[in-house]
């Protein structure tokens, strides 16, 4: 059985200022109740004046505040409350207000997949983990997000430095769309609390070798019986090739895949054909369009929000081609991002983590499933409910991501 790792989240909250109380309510009002906040002026004690003045104007003692402040909490009526304004020995009675942690933002990409609706994710705001392992090959992620289940332990830096803490961004912000934590705070990713192997490939500057790369894929391929997908929002130029041993980049893959891990891969931004553009036009990964999404639903007319573009069409910038496999959202994501923040970012790197996630989903409840029938699987759950062939300049219309069934 696999090993849980857990993290302290913390969750902040606020409370406005509102006006002391300082007329008396209006006759309706008077006789409402509520709660009240009374701080006392110096030299009065707390627990005794507190029980008389309660008492005195027919109300209910909550709260008795000895330290932070000299005061006390109670149910009273408005009447009650506007009189116990005026005693001597009050410094401010304020209306009681409720506070909450900071909502959690489901983003328009989980909700374009409808992630919210599958019953492995089971976003309701509680921290039940999904229980999968995902490599994000990449920048590195921030190793002490809190909104991430971050897997330490299996961190790989094949970049620059020792540290496999992402120095850039894009990999903590990828990481976020595949697995953040459904704790009520930040963002939710596609498949809650995964957990995430930081493989760092790529400096500071979002720059690495192939070299690097395969250093990151030699590395998932020796944990290959921990980890169940991989995601490589990355790439450059090339070719297929006639077979595994073509490339050594593709070679390393191949050796990835028949180990078992699922590779899902970015398209690239090039809006250009993706059979010119590796790891995309590999065969045995999963290979990811991107879909300009504005408001998470579908039929379009939804106005652009970071950027230019068309509303539930193919965004803009996205390679297309037959060696695309899925479409997903890719425009104005938002994720997590680097000093425990979030951010907003488009391109087909945003894409390719929703399909990550699904990958872990599938994954979650089809554990011997191989790369291929995960690849099958997803595909087979997308539905084509996106306006087409706008801005595709192929002819081929991909299927959209979808996890209401996973």
């Amino acid at each position: 059985m696999r090993r849980k790792r857990l993290m302290a989240v913390f969750a902040s909250a606020s409370l406005a200022l509102v006006p002391f109380l300082t007329a008396a309510p209006s006759a309706s009002a008077a006789a409402q109740t509520g709660g009240y906040i009374v701080v006392l002026k110096d030299g009065a004690e707390p627990s005794s004046v507190a029980a008389e003045q309660t008492k005195a104007r027919g109300g209910t003692l909550r709260h008795v505040y000895r330290s932070a402040l000299k005061g006390y909490s109670a149910r009273l009526t408005a009447a009650a409350a506007a009189r116990l304004a005026k005693d001597p020995r009050v410094q401010s009675v304020e209306p009681d207000r409720e506070v909450s942690i900071t909502a959690q933002t489901l983003p328009t990409g989980i909700n374009r997949i409808d992630a919210e609706l599958s019953p492995t994710a089971k976003i309701n705001g509680i921290d039940e983990r999904v229980d999968v392992d995902v490599a994000v090959i990449d920048t590195g992620i921030q190793l002490n997000h809190p909104d991430l289940n971050v897997y330490t332990a299996g961190a790989r830096n094949c970049s620059t430095g020792s540290s496999a803490n992402d120095g850039n961004g894009h990999g903590t912000h990828v990481a976020g769309t595949i697995g953040a934590l459904d704790n009520n705070i930040g963002v939710v990713g596609v498949a809650p609390g995964a957990r995430l192997w930081p493989v760092r490939v790529l400096n500071n500057s979002g720059n690495g070798t192939w070299s690097q790369i395969i250093c990151g894929v030699d590395y998932v391929t020796a944990h290959a019986n921990e980890i169940e997908v991989a995601n490589m929002s990355l790439g450059g130029t090339g070719t297929e090739g006639t077979s595994c041993s073509s490339s050594s980049l593709r070679q390393a893959i191949c050796n990835s895949v028949n180990a078992g891990v699922t590779y899902v891969v970015a398209a690239g931004n090039s809006y250009a054909n993706a059979n010119g553009f590796v790891p995309a036009t590999y065969p045995e990964v999963i290979t990811v369009s991107a879909l300009a999404d504005f408001n998470g639903a579908p039929g379009g007319g939804a106005s652009p929000t970071c950027r230019s573009d068309q509303d539930d069409t193919f965004a803009d910038f996205s390679n297309y081609g037959s060696d695309v496999d899925l479409i997903a959202p890719g425009v104005c994501i938002y994720s997590t991002y680097i000093g425990s923040s979030y951010a907003t970012l488009s391109g087909t790197s945003m894409a390719s983590p929703h399909v990550a996630g699904a990958a872990a989903l599938y994954k979650a409840t089809h554990p011997s499933a191989s790369p291929a029938a995960v690849k099958a699987a997803l595909q087979s759950a997308g539905n084509y409910g996106w306006i087409w062939p706008s801005q595709d300049p192929d002819g081929i219309q991909e299927k959209l991501l979808n996890v209401s069934t996973f």
